[in-house]
């Protein structure tokens, strides 16, 4: 009977689910729409038009706002620019399949930035799966598909990882103490906010008009808005852990779209994405206890 409940999914672990098929294709449409603007101004656009859907629809709620949510929102949003700004710079030079599974490392670097901030010791499965991670990270970071070594847009998709890592504890610490409606809108606006603000820094202008960059990044910040409600909804519930195994789909589902769409990654490519997958369900493991150990609890 315990085995057979690891496979029956509760309502918000469903959602995340949605939410991982989503993610999937989110990789290729950014990449086709980075030919006509700058990463900045796109996720711009994208969180913007999320804020706008999401403050439409929660007008009412809205003047419950505290400090305590405002400030939880902007820590999220901070972590949320960090996620897809750099995930965003680094599809300007990496293929949206590669640039998935790389990002899909954000799952075995939470357990680390537990460690790091919580003082919460990975087990010996964290560090099995987070070395399985590295190695595959690795193999699939050739420049020239043969050798290992990161450019500089594998880099910074590996950066985005960590700050997606981030993002998700500062969800799970928040959860339960604040209202989620409202600190979705926070935090997709300060993401918006921020993103704009630094186009003058990284020397981005804005681009000329394009129906592919209004209808990729409006699209995208409908489904940012509903992603970001559901995973603030669900992980009220659910803990990090868990939601980061349901997670480790993304790349599965972005490899499948990509290959769809014409993208062929290497042998040893696919090799590393294979372990970055299995590196990422290794670290949300938890070996099985004994017999003596389940009749002394």
């Amino acid at each position: 009977m315990q085995d057979r409940k690891i496979f029956q999914l509760s309502q918000g672990e469903w959602a995340l689910v949605g939410v991982t098929m989503i993610w999937g294709t989110t990789f290729l449409i950014i990449r086709n729409a980075l030919d006509v603007t700058g990463p900045l101004f796109f996720v711009g656009l994208r969180f913007g038009s999320a804020a706008l859907a999401l403050i439409l629809i929660s007008l009412p709620i809205l003047r419950g706002l505290t400090l305590h949510e405002l400030f939880a929102g902007f820590i999220i949003g901070v972590a949320l620019l960090g996620s897809y700004g750099l995930q965003t710079f680094g599809l300007i030079s990496i293929a949206a399949s590669k640039s998935a599974f790389i990002t899909a490392f954000y799952v075995p670097a939470v357990p680390i930035l537990q460690w790091v901030f919580m003082k919460r010791r990975p087990g010996l499965m964290a560090w099995l799966g987070i070395g399985c991670a590295l190695v595959g990270l690795i193999l699939l970071a050739g420049p020239d598909d043969v050798s290992p070594g990161f450019s500089m847009g594998e880099f910074l998709t590996l950066l985005g990882a960590v700050a997606c890592a981030l993002e998700i504890l500062f969800i799970g610490y928040f959860a339960g103490s604040v209202n989620v409606r409202r600190v979705t809108v926070v935090q997709v606006a300060v993401t918006s906010i921020l993103s704009f603000s630094l186009m003058p820094v990284a020397g981005e202008s804005v681009p000329e008009f394009s129906w592919l960059l209004v209808c990729s990044a409006c699209g995208l910040g409908l489904a940012t808005a509903l992603i970001q409600l559901v995973m603030n909804w669900a992980q009220k519930s659910i803990s990090p852990t868990r939601a980061t195994l349901i997670y480790a789909g993304e790349p599965v589902w972005a490899a499948v779209f990509g290959r769809m769409a014409g993208e062929r990654l290497p042998f040893l490519g696919l090799v590393g994405g294979a372990l970055v997958v299995a590196g990422v369900l290794i670290s949300s493991l938890r070996p099985r206890r004994g017999k003596d150990e389940k009749t002394a609890s």
